[in-house]
């Protein structure tokens, strides 16, 4: 694995884009002390939603799990723009996840591996995180998954 968390986002053939700004009254980023909250992301790939539906109806197991990887990926193009450098993360503290699903749907834990596996591949044992994963009825644009991040810096 390479030494720095861009360089394994390269060797995964990931490039962080151009963050998303906020569509509504909330700053993307907070840095206080030595952590940096990320608002929710959405899955987002070249700008568009990477799918639109709810788990356990339209959006299925495979495609909510690369929507959260995707979202995991917006939520580091948010800390880069607000670090300057992936390198200075010390430690992923904790990745929350909303799910978009049916009622019945209870693979919510799959879905957000997305996220914590992309966490892993990127920064190692400091990218093993604390995580909530919740069922929501529905998320802003119809999006089948959010993921909000906390990070130490240093």
């Amino acid at each position: 694995m390479s030494d720095t968390p861009e360089a394994r986002l390269a060797a995964l053939g990931i490039e962080l884009p151009t963050p998303a700004a906020p569509v509504a009254n909330y700053v993307a980023t907070v840095l206080t002390g030595s952590l940096v909250v990320v608002s929710g992301q959405l899955p987002l790939k070249d700008g568009k939603l990477l799918a639109t539906g709810k788990l356990g109806a339209a959006v299925s197991l495979e495609v909510g799990t690369e929507a959260a990887k995707y979202c995991l990926i917006n939520v580091l193009a948010q800390l880069k723009a607000e670090i300057g450098d992936l390198s200075k993360v010390k430690r992923v503290v904790r990745l929350g996840g909303f799910i978009s699903c049916a009622p019945e749907f209870t693979a919510h834990a799959g879905v957000m591996n997305g996220a914590s596996d992309l966490a892993v591949a990127v920064f190692g044992d400091a990218g093993r995180h604390a995580r909530s994963t919740v069922g929501v009825p529905s998320l802003p644009l119809d999006a089948p998954v959010e993921v909000e991040g906390l990070f130490e810096v240093g």
